[in-house]
């Protein structure tokens, strides 16, 4: 048995989650999971539909993206997911999709605004949307550099990713991320019905403002802050 059995079984199980949500079809978006204590990462192989794949196809690379395990090649993605890994320690896993609400928000290149307290509970803001990659991007590294705009946005706008969970790629869609590959999910799903339900408060009154930050605190913080009473205590 492979060393790497229980993270390809977490990978798979993740991915096939996605699925199960209805947040992907055919072979549209990946799950990925980082081990550095390991050195390695291991993610969905490319363009096979999720019905035809079992926790053995998980494709197992180090973190230049070299195949270490598995037959099949990563997702054409990874080059994505190992620039946020680099740059972003605190992240174990990470989902992409392109759930229809989310990816909207993508193609408009607009944030996902907060304006209620049930994605305050979840992202502490606004959801950014990145810039669009410029042609000597598209035309270079193109994975590299979506990654590499993703660092950019939280760097230069300031943002922190363990409290702002996922990022929505202007013209493509959304990456969510957490501690474990079902949280990384968790958080895709979360991410897709808060752009619902912005869109829909959206419609129904283009002024709504955004939700006071006096609010975005209380409920951010009682969830995921230090003196969090959100959850069951032992």
């Amino acid at each position: 048995m492979s060393k790497y059995q229980n993270l390809k079984q977490e990978v798979f199980a993740a991915n096939l989650e996605l699925v199960a949500r209805k947040l992907v079809i055919y072979t549209w978006g990946n799950v990925s999971i980082i081990d550095r204590e390991l050195g390695v990462v291991v993610i969905k192989p490319r363009g096979i539909e999720y019905h035809d794949l079992v926790a053995e196809d998980m494709s197992v690379t180090d973190l230049e993206g070299n195949i270490i395990e598995g037959d099949l090649l990563p997702s054409v993605d990874l080059e994505i997911h190992l620039a946020i890994y680099k740059q972003f320690p605190a992240i174990k896993a990470i989902a992409h999709t392109h759930s229809t609400y989310a990816t909207a928000f993508a193609q408009a290149r607009c944030d996902i605004p907060c304006l209620g307290t049930t994605h305050a509970d979840h992202f502490y803001g606004v959801i950014p949307c990145t810039r669009q990659l410029t042609p000597e991007e598209v035309a270079g590294e193109y994975e590299k550099e979506i990654g590499n705009v993703v660092v950019e946005t939280f760097l230069e706008r300031k943002i922190d990713p363990m409290q702002v969970f996922g990022v929505n790629v202007a013209g493509h869609g959304p990456f969510t991320w957490g501690a474990t590959a079902g949280l990384a999910v968790e958080n895709s799903v979360i991410l897709e019905e808060l752009s619902k339900m912005a869109l829909l408060t959206k419609q129904v009154n283009p002024n709504a403002p955004l939700l006071e930050n006096y609010a975005l605190d209380k409920h951010f913080l009682r969830k995921h802050g230090e003196g969090s009473y959100f959850y069951q205590s032992k």
